[in-house]
């Protein structure tokens, strides 16, 4: 390796591509266009998939969620048509008799006039257990969510958005401890949570599950429910098994699929999953392809190349230089394009994908959040690089050799 050391290799490299610049330069833009696809790419499917993380939020993905609807079948007695209510020994049925299930969550929502001080407005309320919070991670800014000790002893107390807390209170005022109305009742502030970032409909206000039934007099009616897997089940089969129970509990109709409602989280989640990686394939596919046509570009190139300087060789290997110095010569002039092609490459699509996501990867409603690459696919490409072109700088190296030095001295 010490000849790339010496001051006289490099300047035998400059020198032959010093010659015709343009040409060099147009031999470079095939490894350059390849490369910043390459990065493009893969650093956009990156942001998709972040964009997708942030929708399903912190939802425990190997989740389903039930709700009652109608019947469209009659069934021991009852008409069809017949609306269907939930209730929490449903749900407490489910995680006891259905295999694989980690929890089951039953929630209820309503709406609620808020009044703090004299700014006042609609939000949606939700009943629930502290369970949710490992099933639908809030992101507390202050204060906690719902605890035990609140659902045992039915206290008014209430988590609310940041939404609600930018509409009824001053700016940098504090609200935990502090009271609101619901609907004429007083309850107290105990903690506020980032507003959505999650599917599906986001909560303004979360209060205990107990307190909700109260208030709103539901008795042991439920509206919906949310049931997650453990990991190694299949969430698809624990809905059905679900959906099997409630119809048994509720008298519906065997083969009655109306009746009951659902979302399978989980099997969206693997959709959206699938897609992203037939992406990434496809990325690095079609980046790869795109490379091997820009280095094969050089490859040709450097055979013109050294067409062109056959005397030249010649008087090389007549004054001694051996098959393998030429050999190795033409190769790093091989690599050395390739190499400063992709490195041009890899600088502009960082610049790009900095560009992509200031301008699409901001706000709420980004579509490429934080579109990048990493270090490692970095490395990678240019792994493949110096691979592609020592093998491409292979073809023009034998050509070089494969001409007698009596034969190149007659070229001209």
């Amino acid at each position: 390796m010490r000849f790339l050391l010496e001051r006289d290799t490099w300047q035998e490299v400059f020198d032959s591509l010093g010659k015709n610049k343009l040409r060099t330069a147009l031999t470079m833009v095939g490894v350059w266009w390849g490369i910043l696809l390459l990065i493009v790419l893969l650093g956009s499917a990156r942001g998709i998939e972040n964009s997708f993380n942030r929708l399903f939020g912190s939802f425990a993905t190997n989740s389903v969620f039930v709700w009652a609807q109608s019947t469209s079948k009659p069934f021991k007695g009852f008409q069809e048509g017949r609306q269907v209510q939930l209730k929490i020994t449903d749900a407490k049925k489910i995680e006891d008799n259905v295999e694989g299930i980690e929890f089951v969550v039953p929630r209820n929502r309503n709406q609620a006039l808020v009044i703090h001080d004299f700014l006042s407005g609609n939000f949606s309320v939700s009943g629930d257990y502290p369970l949710l919070d490992q099933v639908q991670k809030k992101k507390m800014i202050q204060g906690r969510f719902i605890n035990q000790t609140d659902i045992d002893e039915n206290r008014k107390v209430v988590a609310i958005s940041e939404e609600i807390y930018k509409q009824l209170f001053e700016k940098d005022a504090e609200m935990i401890g502090e009271y609101i109305q619901l609907n004429g009742m007083n309850f107290k502030i105990v903690g506020m949570f980032e507003t959505g970032g999650n599917m599906g409909p986001s909560d303004d206000m979360n209060i205990p599950f107990t307190t909700f039934q109260q208030i709103y007099n539901m008795g042991g009616n439920i509206g919906w429910m949310m049931i997650t897997g453990k990991p190694e089940y299949d969430i698809s089969q624990i809905e059905a098994d679900a959906k099997l129970i409630l119809r048994n509990l509720n008298k519906v109709h065997p083969e009655d699929n109306r009746a009951f409602g659902s979302f399978n989280l989980g099997k969206e989640f693997e959709k959206i999953t699938g897609f992203l990686t037939g992406m990434q394939f496809l990325t690095w596919f079609v980046g790869i392809a795109t490379l091997f046509a820009g280095v094969f570009a050089i490859g040709n190139i450097l055979l013109i190349t050294v067409r062109e300087r056959t005397k030249e060789i010649g008087v090389r290997r007549a004054l001694g230089a051996t098959p393998f110095e030429i050999k190795r010569q033409v190769v790093l002039e091989a690599v050395f394009i390739t190499l400063i092609a992709g490195l041009i490459g890899i600088i502009t699509g960082g610049l790009i994908l900095m560009l992509v996501d200031s301008l699409f990867g901001q706000g709420p409603e980004a579509v490429l959040v934080n579109a990048s690459v990493s270090i490692s696919i970095v490395f990678i490409a240019l792994t493949i690089l110096i691979v592609l072109g020592t093998l491409i700088g292979l073809i023009p190296a034998f050509k070089a050799t494969s001409i007698k030095p009596i034969d190149a001295l007659r070229e001209e």
